[in-house]
């Protein structure tokens, strides 16, 4: 439920941007018309009353985690331990912990050295893979495709509490102190909330992977699980150009 939440704020924001018109977007719902106005850094005055998009977030990976930790780590030798695998209960439950640290390492290393943006998405790809892969070699079938998920959910959420909230932080204090705010961090906020857009739909199929055997005992379920996550980023690409005004 947590994870609906924060996917339905990505998808508004996200469109939202899209359909701008000179800073501003004449919207109608639930019987009245929306006029949204963005200001780049930030606006003249701060608000009395700012509504922040962050906890849906953070909720969304602690209650993952905690379920990971509960139904994988505290059950790792019936649903983590790949039957006839390289690895035992410890190892299997230290690697994936650690998995998820590196994952976010290495995709913010990248983030940081590759500005373009399709060379860095074929990067991620080729990275989601190896992960795919690597993670059928070494945990059950079923784990792995949540390990997956899990390692994306990961960079999702630090990308929110590393880089998006310290950015809108880093406006208001500036606001705050009189001073003209760097519009560069709140750039790169905006970058990875798009990031964040494009990895919502691959995390929810493997969230709800446990559903679908036929995937995850697959001969080949290290590629099914990427030709499911590679659709669902096409599937959000399709969107964001549309509500951008392009028909692709």
């Amino acid at each position: 439920m947590a994870g609906i939440v924060w996917i339905g704020t990505s998808f508004y924001f996200v469109a939202l941007d899209n359909h701008l018109r000179e800073n501003h977007s004449w919207e109608i719902h639930g019987g009245g018309f929306y006029r949204v106005e963005k200001f780049t850094p930030a606006p003249p005055r701060l608000p009395d009353v700012l509504h922040w998009f962050k906890w849906e977030a953070y909720t969304t990976w602690l209650s993952g985690f905690a379920l990971l930790v509960f139904l994988y780590y505290f059950n790792a030798s019936t649903y983590l331990v790949k039957p006839g695998g390289p690895l035992g209960t410890g190892w299997s439950i230290a690697i994936s912990i650690v998995l998820l640290g590196v994952a976010w390492v290495v995709y913010d290393v990248l983030c940081r050295l590759v500005r373009e943006e399709l060379e860095l998405g074929v990067l991620v790809l080729g990275l989601t893979t190896l992960a795919a892969w690597g993670a059928t070699e070494l945990f059950a079938p079923r784990a792995a495709f949540v390990q997956v998920g899990a390692m994306l959910g990961t960079i999702m959420v630090a990308n929110v509490f590393v880089v998006i909230i310290p950015a809108h932080w880093g406006l208001i204090r500036a606001k705050e102190a009189y001073r003209e705010p760097d519009p560069a961090p709140a750039l790169e906020a905006k970058r990875r909330s798009v990031h964040n857009n494009y990895l919502t739909l691959p995390v929810v199929f493997a969230m709800l992977s446990n559903h679908f055997p036929t995937a995850y005992t697959h001969s080949y379920s290290w590629l099914v699980l990427v030709a499911m996550m590679a659709i669902g980023a096409w599937i959000r690409l399709f969107f964001n150009l549309r509500h951008a005004g392009r028909n692709v």
